[in-house]
């Protein structure tokens, strides 16, 4: 594997130093995926953490984090390779103006590694300094099927063809790291490929653990404030609730306006660093923020 985790306990230890707090469930399944080489397809809503997994067992590991970010319309081309169009034009008339240009050689060399554009894909396929890189396929339910049937290929096989250039393989697999917020159900054929991980919201304790390791610098009480009331905000009939992403954001807000402890006008001034939506913040703001934070601090005084 060329990197010395031989437990699940490794796996913990060595994101807790990335300063990334998981359960065991999820150790357990990073370790399985580390040890036999297959693809990670993690799920949940978006700000659990799904993203940060990958950038810090790239950290951790000393590997390269090559990110692939899905979007609506994305083709093979664009996530494998292309060719530096504007370069070739200039390798063309530069030939043009010299007599007894070799045309085939000409054509062999615009088609040449000189001028190949590597996306993602094919970068995690190709050799890195340090080993095999981390690939991060993030937000892959924006993808459509076709997409997703080219890359259960090109992860069945750890492989890509370039026409022009052949087939080229992976001298050693990538760390693949898929993840989607299930806007969209995503293939059954791509997921039995993967071992799979449901990423939930943290309990208190962990979402607490999180942000002391995350957020250092807050006090035990403000932070303690803090996550009971992101815990509390997350039982409201939201269009989006925040994600631990976001009660990390909003505690570094509060140390910087200098906060000691939460009162309504203060939340009611930093919303917008939790919830990203305005019917959201208009929904919480109207008379709901006092009736929050008190049922947040009676739930830190229940043992």
């Amino acid at each position: 594997m060329g990197y010395d985790i031989t437990s699940i306990d490794d796996v913990t230890a060595l994101l807790a130093e990335q300063g990334y707090i998981c359960g065991r469930d999820l150790a357990t399944v990073v370790f399985l995926a580390l040890r036999l080489g297959r693809p990670l397809f993690l799920e949940g809503e978006a700000g659990v953490g799904k993203t940060e997994i990958a950038k810090a067992i790239s950290a951790a590991l000393g590997r390269r984090l090559i990110r692939l970010q899905c979007y609506e319309g994305l083709d093979a081309s664009s996530a494998v390779y292309e060719w530096n169009f504007a370069a070739q034009m200039v390798a063309i008339r530069t030939a043009e103006a010299v007599e007894g240009t070799d045309r085939e050689a000409l054509v062999d060399e615009l088609f040449s590694e000189r001028y190949l554009i590597r996306r993602p894909l094919l970068e995690a396929m190709s050799p890195q300094p340090g080993g095999a890189p981390v690939l991060l396929i993030d937000e892959l339910d924006r993808t459509d099927e076709p997409f997703e049937a080219f890359l259960l290929e090109a992860l069945s096989d750890f492989q890509v063809t370039i026409p022009e250039l052949g087939t080229i393989k992976a001298p050693e697999p990538p760390i693949v790291i898929l993840t989607s917020n299930r806007t969209r159900e995503v293939h059954d054929a791509l997921k039995r490929r993967c071992l799979y991980h449901w990423v939930e919201y943290p309990t208190f304790e962990r979402e607490l653990e999180i942000l002391q390791a995350r957020a250092p610098e807050a006090s035990a009480a403000l932070s303690r404030e803090v996550v009971a009331f992101v815990q509390r905000l997350r039982t409201e009939d939201l269009f989006k609730k925040p994600g631990v992403a976001e009660t990390i954001d909003w505690a570094k807000c509060l140390l910087a306006l200098d906060v000691i402890d939460l009162s309504p006008d203060v939340i009611a001034d930093t919303l917008g660093a939790i919830l990203k939506y305005q019917d959201d913040i208009q929904k919480i703001a109207s008379g709901e923020i006092a009736k929050i934070l008190n049922d947040a601090r009676a739930s830190l005084d229940t043992p």
